[in-house]
């Protein structure tokens, strides 16, 4: 999934041939090579690009495994089973039911420690859910595949364009997932750094883009590259899968990709690393008028689409009413797999030793007499009102 070290890419940067102010030196051809050799060497230890030593991305790994544990503990599991036996589907919303009860914590628990719960966005203006969804999964597997794929992109990144860079892009190109993700799913929570993931994957593409005076091999490494995001995106079509915070995502990383990760150009380096007496034809700019162009635009859409996202999600607007085929951009039904949700939500209350279930799809209500089992039923409760 990552691109390996600029693999197939190499900076074409030249040092220009020395100067002998137009008079002929004789040299012994013993003089000649060890000048050649001396030169190569030269070349061989001069990097146009600082590398960076790569701190963040491990940490967020750390984080983000350690915010698991946590939610694991929270639930008690494996012990408490009836609260760990979530269902992981994706970045992705994911339901309550009986399975392996090592595979991940309750929807309650993930609520409550920051899950993208829409109606508590909209109605409690709870915005920073949009960023601390990304910190959480839903499943054992869900967090391994995400972590191992943040290591696979995110470390050749940092070392190359460092931590500051590679953490705002990773931060608010999850935050722009999340956001496009509630626009158009209102039901269930959310949960996952998918969206963060596709934004670094779509930073990739714009700064080869931004980039591409100083690479050799680009169109292998150009179609290699819109291969990965292609058969990455089209997982996305899966039932069950939140492509919307993908798409989100790697439309903000591609923008931010252009604002951040822009480099100045070839003759630029040539330019700087002239030896002396050395009269360069003409005077380069750090920066091509089109990266100031793609910068610019970039920044703009970037701001224009975050306002306008943020008004539309805080007047509760369901951009579904307003798109009829938009959902197809998330699931595509098949004769395979059905795309129709088939979770159940409940809301509950409890009024003395009552408790009050009412479910979310039909509007049924029905009360219950607390019990110590209760707590464990609740699901199953939730699944048979709403039938």
């Amino acid at each position: 999934m990552a691109r390996d070290r600029r693999e197939g890419l190499e900076i074409k940067v030249v040092n220009p041939p020395a100067v002998t102010n137009n008079v002929s030196v004789e040299t012994s051809p013993a003089t000649a090579t060890r000048r050649r050799r001396q030169q190569r060497a030269s070349f061989a230890e001069f990097r146009p690009f600082k590398l960076w030593f790569p701190w963040l991305v491990p940490a967020i790994v750390v984080a983000n495994i350690a915010l698991f544990a946590i939610s694991m503990f929270i639930n008690n599991c494996p012990k408490n089973s009836a609260y760990c036996s979530a269902r992981f589907l994706g970045r992705f919303a994911f339901q309550p039911m009986k399975e392996n009860p090592l595979l991940g914590p309750s929807s309650l628990t993930l609520e409550k420690m920051g899950a993208l719960d829409v109606s508590m966005v909209v109605h409690n203006h709870e915005v920073w859910r949009l960023f601390t969804c990304i910190w959480l999964h839903a499943g054992v597997f869900h967090v391994l595949a995400n972590m191992l794929s943040l290591i696979f992109i995110g470390i050749r990144l940092e070392q190359e364009f460092g931590f500051v860079r590679i953490g705002l892009l990773y931060m608010i190109s999850g935050f722009g997932g999340s956001l496009l993700s509630s626009l158009f799913n209102r039901a269930g929570i959310s949960v996952g750094a998918s969206g963060a993931l596709f934004g670094l994957l779509g930073a990739m593409l714009s700064e080869l883009l931004t980039n591409w005076t100083i690479y050799a091999n680009k169109f292998a490494a150009l179609l290699t590259l819109i291969f990965i995001i292609a058969i990455n995106l089209a997982v996305g079509i899966l039932p069950h899968v939140d492509n919307f915070a993908h798409l989100g995502g790697f439309t903000s990383g591609f923008l931010l990709g252009f604002v951040f990760l822009i480099r100045p150009q070839y003759g630029y380096f040539n330019q700087r690393n002239n030896p002396r007496g050395y009269a360069a034809p003409s005077a380069k700019s750090k920066h091509k008028p089109y990266q100031y162009v793609l910068w610019i635009t970039s920044l703009m859409l970037l701001i224009a689409g975050y306002t306008a996202g943020l008004v539309v999600l805080l007047r509760g607007t369901d951009l579904n009413k307003h798109c009829s085929w938009c959902h197809y951009l998330s699931c595509i039904p098949t004769s395979l797999w059905s795309c129709k949700s088939q979770n159940v939500y409940c809301e509950s209350s409890q009024i003395g030793q009552q408790m009050n279930l009412t479910c979310i799809a039909n509007g049924k209500t029905e009360m219950y007499k607390l019990s110590n089992d209760i707590p464990s039923r609740v699901q199953q409760l939730c699944s048979q009102l709403c039938r």
